[in-house]
């Protein structure tokens, strides 16, 4: 009777002939998880083996995503041990009949996991080579691909793109990489080796992505946060190709995927902070703040909160880093998006740019007002008159600079009808701000343009209000003599103490001053009394 139970039960050898079998293993979840099981061992199995014991790649067509992983470990190894390296092209899509291209399409993702050297240009040349001609067969598979993707597909599509993108980016160092950020400019960028090879990766994603074919409700648990975020760490990438791709990316996840759209804004603001507070170092800000450029522009009304603090907490701290010049078209955008959406926010931009007015950079001082135009553009007067007295303090400063360049931007912002108007309504407060430095340029600045400039805007004031204009000059020629009152009195103090000084020298006795004296007068009693 045992006997006949035990004739009764399933044989295991039936089910070890159908895992045997190559057919329908790639979307079998079994032996999905027997090769995650077995990983370890088949990487220390085909280690050892020599270029004549690895399988034909050619051979069964319908082996899936297990067989793929055992070749690429197994490939893999061999590149680490330095052996010759069985890597073949896989059929091509035109080859095998539509139901076997899913396969297909598999075991090519899994061709393309492996990486390969390319700081040896003469190394693996073949293998590369067809490494390139198997990827740009998969950016025209997902371009004309008629059926949506399956999760299986979908997995082994971002393996496949985690394995080549996401690497540790290596730069040679610089000596003053931030001191000298204007010279960055002029030196040329570091390109990436690998990038005949990344560059087919980026537009398989980028087709992948923008796919009617992708489910973005699927797709979303794979291209998640911590894809999103190892994505962003490449912005920091000294290649600007692969910079200008991964905007384009970003850009495109950032529509598709609305679920990650608030994770994708605090991750960049992160980036922002480190930039700015500590490390003041990252090649990708320029890209990144494109990319929010875009974003902004779409913000609805009114602004969430949110998006206000973004603005005061991160893009108006970037005035700050030495580095400016190379984000500081995209950055100026940005912030004249916000006061474009909301005009009370113009205020709050002005008054945070005054903090981080330059002093000792003219440079610089001359991007900030190119920016300062374009904010002024959009204020509304309201906003513009809570502002005004401490802007007017610092373009008072601007057009005293020594630097023609930044006396002459700040006289051609009277070149611009709207702030031209701003001014005149404003005019009672605002010429007497800077009525003396217009008045000491148009007399002795050594440059010729910024003293025509200077005329130009005085002529202006007299125009639209000469009683303004005569009062503000009487009150500019009672200064004047003050100070050179207070001058002469100064000066008169100081040769007297030189001719004291000299008359003492000449006896050897010296010659003590009170520090409680005040005054040339007081001064004068008491190098008498020595």
């Amino acid at each position: 009777m045992i006997k006949q139970i035990l004739n009764r039960l399933p044989k295991k050898s039936s089910k070890s002939a159908d895992s045997r079998d190559g057919s329908g293993t790639s979307t079998s979840s079994s032996n999905a998880s027997t090769s995650s099981r077995n990983s370890d061992l088949v990487s220390n199995r085909y280690g050892s083996l020599s270029a004549a014991s690895l399988p034909d790649f050619n051979s069964g067509p319908n082996l899936g995503s297990g067989y793929g992983n055992k070749l690429s470990q197994a490939v893999n190894s061999k590149l680490n041990g330095n052996q010759p390296i069985p890597y073949e092209a896989l059929p091509s899509f035109r080859d095998v009949p539509n139901s076997e291209k899913p396969n297909l399409f598999i075991r090519k993702l899994n061709l393309c996991c492996i990486v390969f050297d390319f700081n040896n240009p003469t190394k693996n040349l073949k293998e590369k080579d067809i490494k390139r001609q198997t990827l740009t067969e998969l950016v025209d598979y997902v371009s004309s691909a008629n059926g949506r993707f399956s999760e299986t597909v979908m997995q082994e599509i971002v393996k496949m793109l985690s394995v080549n993108l996401f690497r540790t980016l290596t730069s040679p160092p610089r000596e003053n990489k931030v001191l000298e950020a204007f010279d960055l400019e002029e030196d040329e960028p570091l390109m990436d080796p690998a990038w005949p090879h990344l560059q087919v990766v980026y537009e398989f994603l980028l087709r992948f992505v923008a796919s009617t074919e992708t489910d973005a409700k699927l797709a979303k648990r794979y291209v998640d946060h911590s894809f999103v975020l190892r994505l962003l760490d490449l912005f920091d990438s000294e290649d600007p190709r692969e910079r200008e791709y991964l905007k384009t990316v970003l850009h495109r996840i950032y529509g598709k995927f609305m679920v990650h759209r608030p994770f994708i804004r605090k991750a960049i603001n992160n980036i922002f902070y480190r930039f700015i507070f500590e490390t003041e170092k990252h090649n990708g800000i320029a890209e990144l703040l494109e990319i929010l450029g875009s974003i902004i522009n779409g913000f609805a009304l009114p602004l969430k909160e949110e998006h206000k603090l973004f603005l005061v907490r991160a893009l108006i701290p970037l005035h700050k880093p030495k580095c400016l010049p190379m984000y500081h078209q995209q950055l100026s955008y940005c912030i004249t998006q916000f006061v474009e959406k909301d005009c009370k926010l113009a205020d709050t931009v002005i008054r945070g740019m005054l903090k981080y007015w330059p002093i000792t950079n003219s440079s610089k001082e001359v991007m900030f007002l190119n920016e300062l135009e374009e904010v002024l553009e959009a204020t509304q007067p309201a906003d513009f008159q809570r502002c005004m007295v401490p802007l007017f303090c610092h373009i008072r400063c601007c057009l005293c600079s020594l630097h023609f360049q930044v006396a002459e931007r700040a006289l051609f912002l009277w070149n611009n009808d709207h702030i031209e108007n701003l001014i005149k309504q404003n005019r009672r407060v605002i010429l007497p701000i800077i009525f003396p430095a217009l008045e000491r340029n148009a007399r002795q600045h050594w440059n010729q343009a910024v003293q025509s400039l200077t005329l130009n805007v005085r002529k202006i004031f007299s125009d639209i209000d000469p009683e303004l204009f005569e009062e503000c000059l009487l009150k500019f020629q009672k200064e004047e003599s003050r100070e050179n009152e207070i001058k002469s009195k100064r000066e008169a103090t100081w040769k007297r103490l030189e001719e004291i000084a000299a008359m003492k020298a000449a006896s050897n006795e010296p010659v003590l001053i009170s520090p409680k004296s005040r005054g040339g007068h007081h001064l004068g009693r008491e190098l008498d009394s020595c």
